[in-house]
């Protein structure tokens, strides 16, 4: 790994640590009054959650436009010019680094296995990208995922600010987040997965070694799991709440008025004679 990497590492690893310890406590007292009633058990994930929410976007959209305008990495996915690709993974390197301490320091409150493997798995992959410069597209193209982080955090921080689930906001959002995981993380996997496919038998995929085409095919596949797990829990919640809030909808509607009037009973003088 070469110096500027490890640079970058250790910049985005402090960056993000100032981030939880300094900036989001202030931020979300100025931003958010209900801050200060969220207990205490719950700051150090809310801290954790917004740097989160930072470095999805940072990255993900440092991601999109490598996409768009890196042609050298588009025209050799195996081993193009990973200058831009190494940039952003040694930024969620130092974050992954960063979040797996933050874990282990918080572990009775914010362990999650889940993570710590996608974590792992990571790491594992993107150490190559950083060590040797390979697979370039591939990393990047991983990344995309990190877009559908955003929606996420914002679901957990309605939770923690006692917003209704029926709240419009928080349906919004559900809705959003299931459309957007699904697109990043699970609707990607047929052309990222034919993309890797194409690169069997050929020179490039060769020169790689095994322990690199270990890692690259191994990681996809754990991260894969991860997210199709992910997937089907955030499905069946969205499902939840849309039944839910139709449900309510239904009941806190006015009975509806009748096609026809019925007609008026007859006279009791009518009734009386037709008796006699």
């Amino acid at each position: 790994m070469e110096t500027r990497e490890l640079t970058v590492v250790a910049g985005s690893f402090v960056t993000f640590q100032l981030l939880f310890s300094v900036a989001s406590p202030l931020l979300s007292a100025v931003l958010t009054p209900a801050y200060g009633l969220v207990p205490a058990n719950k700051l150090t994930e809310w801290n954790s959650r917004l740097v989160s929410t930072v470095h999805a976007l940072v990255v993900g959209l440092f991601c999109l436009y490598i996409l768009c305008f890196d042609d050298k990495v588009n025209a050799d996915p195996v081993w193009g010019d990973p200058t831009l690709v190494k940039l952003n993974v040694a930024i969620t390197c130092g974050y992954l680094v960063y979040d797996l301490v933050l874990l282990a320091c918080n572990w009775s409150t914010m362990g999650d296995g889940f993570f710590v493997c996608h974590h792992l798995a990571a790491l594992y992959a993107y150490g190559y990208v950083l060590t040797r410069g390979v697979l370039p597209y591939f990393a990047n193209f991983r990344l995309i995922s990190e877009l559908s982080t955003p929606f996420v955090n914002q679901r957990w921080f309605y939770e923690m600010l006692k917003y209704p689930r029926s709240h419009r906001l928080v349906v919004l959002n559900g809705v959003a987040m299931a459309v957007v995981f699904f697109l990043v993380r699970i609707a990607v996997m047929p052309p990222y997965w034919a993309s890797v496919f194409a690169t069997f038998g050929t020179e490039s995929f060769a020169r790689l070694g095994l322990g690199a085409q270990v890692a690259w095919i191994s990681s996809c596949i754990a991260l894969d799991v991860l997210n199709t797990i992910w997937m089907y829990k955030i499905a069946r919640g969205c499902y939840k709440v849309l039944t839910g809030a139709a449900a309510r909808r239904s009941k806190a509607a006015p009975e509806p008025e009748p096609l026809a009037a019925p007609p008026p009973p007859p006279p009791q003088d009518a009734v009386k004679n037709h008796a006699d």
